[in-house]
């Protein structure tokens, strides 16, 4: 455990910082505020995109730097400008669409794509095929044929199969992938999300860290789901919510409170209170 207060602060968004009802309680935004205000930067990392990173800017009435879509994205959201962007190209985006097709007959497919800013709408930012079925309520949705789903670089490649779980689906496939993608969840209902080789949460928040001058054996980070565990690895002291995936639990070095129950706050207050 890190014995002075850490020098970072990362959190994840969904069922982690934020509860049910997918606001900031004041008890959490309190724990925030008094982290900023201390000089400890506090950087979000999700897999949301920089579009659905406002709301969450507006509960914690602070902007700021965002990890955005598993690490794909480093996004200022004072400036509103996304600042670096890892990408699928579309031969590797058409080969891992043939494999997911071979290995998981019938799924659908949708990518996540990024411009200069959070709402460019120069990019179609959201495209998915017609077999592809929202595992949540979507907003984005604009769908386009199989092959204009997969025809411009994307941030994330997203699979569906209804039928099974995503911990099996990512079972089935990974081994067919060949390191040409990184293959996580966030939810286990029947959704996958690929990004480039190589990128995670922790590598873009590994960018963050290098950009604030931060060692990670300094940062405290938090989530709740498989697609936490590379940032809960990477970080000098990882905290799971109650609420988390087992294999998130395991990968941290303390368990808090759920998080509808002020989990994340409840440990910030230990160094800021």
């Amino acid at each position: 455990m890190i014995e002075d207060r850490p020098s970072l602060v990362a959190s994840d968004i969904d069922g982690t910082l934020i509860g049910h009802d997918e606001r900031v309680s004041a008890r959490t935004r309190d724990a925030v505020a008094s982290v900023v205000a201390s000089g400890t930067p506090f950087v979000l990392a999700t897999g949301r995109p920089p579009r659905w990173i406002h709301p969450v800017v507006d509960g914690l009435g602070h902007a700021p730097l965002a990890v955005c879509a598993n690490g794909a994205i480093i996004y200022d959201s004072d400036a509103d400008q996304v600042l670096s962007a890892a990408t699928l190209d579309v031969d590797t985006l058409a080969l891992l669409s043939e494999i997911t097709l071979e290995v998981l007959p019938g799924a659908g497919f949708a990518a996540e794509r990024v411009g200069v800013d959070a709402s460019d709408a120069a990019v179609p930012q959201f495209v998915r095929s017609p077999a592809y079925v929202h595992a949540w309520l979507n907003p984005d949705d604009e769908v386009v044929s199989e092959y204009e789903v997969l025809a411009a670089p994307a941030v994330k490649l997203l699979i569906r199969v209804p039928t099974m779980s995503s911990k099996a689906m990512v079972e089935a496939l990974e081994p067919h992938i060949g390191g040409r993608a990184d293959l996580t969840y966030s939810t286990d209902n029947g959704l996958i999300e690929l990004s480039a080789s190589g990128i995670t949460k922790a590598s873009g928040l590994a960018i963050v860290a290098e950009r604030l001058g931060v060692a990670a054996t300094e940062i405290v980070a938090f989530g709740d789901m498989p697609n936490d565990i590379p940032m809960l690895n990477l970080a000098g002291w990882s905290v799971a919510v109650e609420n988390a995936h087992l294999e998130a639990k395991a990968a941290a070095g303390e368990v808090t409170t759920a998080n509808w129950n002020d989990g994340v706050a409840k440990v910030l207050e230990r160094w800021w209170s």
